[in-house]
Parts: structure tokens; sequence; C-alpha cells
């Protein structure tokens, strides 16, 4: 079973799966422990009650988020194990998962409940994906959920993750891989976008596929846009 892993003071990731028989690509839930003590997860994961216990170990979920128009799968599930979690989910959403009561659309504004530790900024020029990058203050750490990869190469891969890495050239590096930039359209205001993200003194950045980039992320994060 994944164990969560702490990356600095109320701070942790959950690794897990996403359920595809063509691309079995690894996932990644990330949890943060506001000062009132309540429980912010971000992209969750599947609910499972191995995650349900190391989520509860850490404090009371408050707060569910749905940061993109393409991670949301399991948002209805934590709003059903979560009742009195607050549902928020990226610009478009709420039209895509009709099914969903959302009680708040993310922006560039944090809700009050955690401005004070959290920034965010809604990556402008890629409409499909949508996606809203947070920023923990405490942790100088970005997080993203399908903006950047960071695969490494291994051997013995899983044929599906071999096919994937081979279609978007995701395989071996930090950054965009070529379907997301297909998907960035504007690259004046994804740029402007990078800009702006670039204002946040972050070190570390979490994403959804690859591993955690623990340090140098800024450095990284500028390079791997500075096509735009």
């Amino acid at each position: 079973m994944p164990q969560a892993v702490q990356h600095g003071a109320n701070l942790w990731t959950i690794d897990g799966a996403l359920r595809s028989a063509v691309f079995p690509l690894g996932l990644r839930m990330t949890a943060i422990k506001l000062t009132d003590g309540s429980l912010l997860v971000h992209s969750p994961l599947r609910p499972t009650s191995e995650n349900a216990a190391q989520l509860n170990a850490l404090g009371p979920v408050r707060w569910v988020v749905a940061p993109s128009r393409a991670h949301h799968l399991y948002a209805g599930d934590y709003s059903k194990a979560y009742p009195d979690a607050k549902l928020y989910g990226a610009p478009g959403l709420a039209e895509k998962r009709s099914d969903l009561k959302f009680d708040g659309v993310l922006s560039d504004d944090a809700p009050a409940a955690w401005t004070n530790e959290i920034e965010q900024h809604l990556f402008r020029g890629a409409p499909y994906l949508n996606e809203v990058l947070f920023f923990h203050k405490p942790t100088r750490t970005l997080i993203s959920t399908d903006l950047v990869f960071n695969m490494k190469a291994e051997a013995n891969r899983p044929i599906g993750i071999q096919l994937f890495a081979l279609l978007t050239g995701a395989g071996s590096h930090f950054g965009p891989h070529r379907l997301i930039r297909m998907m960035i359209r504007d690259h004046r205001v994804a740029a402007q976008s990078v800009q702006r993200v670039m204002q946040w003194d972050f070190d570390r950045i979490v994403m959804s596929h690859g591993e955690v980039l623990e340090t140098g992320g800024r450095e990284k994060f500028a390079a791997a846009f500075a096509y735009l």
C-alpha cells in the first residue's frame, strides 16, 4: 500500500494509479493541513479504505479540489465520503461534470479558508485543461497536475507506459510533453502565466505524474516553458 510521504510541514503526497487499460499511469494526490487543522485534498485518488485511513490520520477533510478539467474522476466519491467537505473545481468543470455539486470555482483568488497559506493561478492559454496551479507558501511547493510531467526512464516499464512515453515524448524529462504543448493554444497568454508563476518563491514541484522534484523547481519550470 502506498504510504503518505511528507514534504515539509503539513504537506503530504499519496501515490496511486490511473484506472486505464491502455495507459496505466501513476497518479498523485496531495494533502495539505491548514492552520485550523482541516485538510485540503488536491486531485483526489480513487478512494480506498487505505487512502481514507491515511487522510483521516492527518486531519478532518474539509476541502476537496479538482484542479483541472482533466483531474476530476474521483471528486464525487470524496464528496460522498466526506459530506461536510466543500468541493472546488477548475473553470468549466461544473459544466463538464453536471452530476456534481460544486461549492466554488477556482480562480486566481484563493478562498478565504486557505488564502494565507496557499496562492493559486489559472494557467491560461490551454482551455482544454484549465489547470489551476497551487503554491503552498510554508513549504515553497508548486503543485500541478498535468501541466508538467517528470517521468524517468526505467527498465521493464509496462508496455502501456512505454507506448505513452513514445507518443508524447514524456519518457525521461521534466516539463510539458508533446500533447500538453499542443493543448497550449495561445503562447502569448501562456507565457504571461509562466511569468506570473515565476513570481512565486517555490523550490519543490509536486505533479500528478512522475517523480516529485524536490529542489531546483523554479529554474526547471522556467526552462521547460522557455519555448513559449
